[in-house]
């Protein structure tokens, strides 16, 4: 008898043992029948809540008809779908091209902003995440997810919310791209100021350089308004989304200003745009729409930062509340990767993590104040 082989899972993901098998709103449960409370939401994905049913009927309508044809086509979704998205975000006069991921959408932004100028220096932030692709990772603040053949020194990492060295760099003459998420969320919630984004607006404008608003994390309505970038009076040349755009279905997108010409085979993808990813994207934005999500995340967000604010009060372990919105940084003094095993485990709540020290709360943009509640007395008892 010979030996017997099976292919194996290419091991790059720690994993919780935990196996998840049914969702619905801001709870999941796994495989025992165990319900956990989601304040993750898969890393910001789950946008509308799980399993919402309006999504699955159009899914399920549209797998019925068609699933895929290529962009050789006319595809009226994908036209539905850029008016709805223009007009319930504010860009109306934009473009949309649609690919399959943050790190896509990134990658064609800095393709885009160097066909435009000619030039290929980028600026990002320090603690910048990007994504894991070739430009998208060259412009990611961590050495170790960069491989040698990305290290193309096309990218200068300045502080956020420091104007003075990204207008230093900008003058040089040889920037394409200044591209910052306006609440960096790998980087641990850290928010750009109103000053500092509109300076940098004025600078890449003076000096011929295209701004990029990565908004794949901090976007589609989880900062309270539908891009965190409006909060604070920019209007960037480039923005990108993916993440809750589908909310779960591999999506992304990048929304174009009326400036960029579009070249035919310029750009191209053959999943982006298709069938089923618009009729996600559809059904994502009547929800969105028809429950008043973004409202309801800054109502709630607010309410639950100002619960996090009075449980610091009384805990020791609790250094920064950060954030806007449903997205929120709980910086502690310690590790997290005790505290939030316990909540794990022990009070059954998802959340995210960030640096060595910092719980990152991402949750349906559904999450109720009751459920806000519940997760404060989760966190109170294992910072105990």
């Amino acid at each position: 008898m010979g030996r017997f082989y099976y292919m194996k899972l290419f091991d790059v993901y720690p994993l919780f043992d935990i196996n998840i098998v049914k969702g619905k709103g801001c709870q999941v449960w796994d495989d025992k029948g165990q319900e956990y409370l989601d304040l993750y939401g898969g890393h910001a994905v789950i946008s509308i809540g799980h399993s919402h049913p309006h999504y699955q009927q159009m899914i399920t309508d549209q797998l019925s008809k068609i699933g895929f044809y290529s962009n050789s086509v006319i595809n009226t979704l994908q036209q539905d779908l850029a008016k709805r998205l223009g007009a319930l975000s504010g860009y109306e006069d934009y473009q949309l091209f649609l690919i399959n991921s943050g790190a896509e959408a990134n990658e064609n932004c800095l393709k885009l902003a160097s066909f435009k100028t000619g030039k290929k220096r980028v600026l990002a932030a320090q603690k910048a995440f990007h994504g894991r692709t070739s430009l998208a990772v060259e412009a990611t603040d961590n050495p170790k997810i960069t491989a040698p053949i990305n290290a193309n020194n096309h990218v200068t990492f300045l502080p956020l919310n420091d104007l003075s060295a990204w207008e230093t760099e900008l003058a040089k003459g040889d920037v394409c791209a200044c591209m910052i998420e306006c609440i960096q969320g790998v980087g641990g919630i850290h928010m750009a100021t109103p000053e500092f984004a509109q300076g940098l607006q004025a600078a890449c404008k003076a000096n011929g350089a295209v701004l990029v608003c990565d908004e794949i994390q901090c976007g589609y309505g989880r900062s309270g308004k539908f891009f965190a970038h409006q909060w604070l009076g920019i209007r960037p040349d480039l923005i990108s989304v993916a993440k809750g755009i589908g909310n779960g279905f591999p999506m992304g997108a990048v929304l174009i200003s009326p400036d960029f010409v579009p070249v035919y085979g310029q750009l191209g993808t053959t999943f982006g745009g298709n069938h089923l990813a618009c009729t996600a994207a559809l059904a994502v934005l009547d929800v969105i729409e028809k429950e008043n999500l973004i409202e309801n995340a800054h109502v709630v967000g607010a309410y639950l930062i100002d619960r996090l604010k009075a449980l610091q009060a009384t805990k020791t372990h609790i250094k920064e509340i950060r954030g806007r919105g449903l997205m929120i940084g709980i910086e502690l003094d310690i590790p997290y990767k005790e505290v939030r095993s316990k909540l794990i485990h022990n009070e059954h709540c998802f959340t995210g993590s960030a640096s060595t020290n910092i719980i990152r709360l991402l949750p349906p943009l559904c999450l109720s104040k009751e459920q806000a509640d519940a997760f404060v007395d989760k966190l109170d008892k294992c910072l105990e």
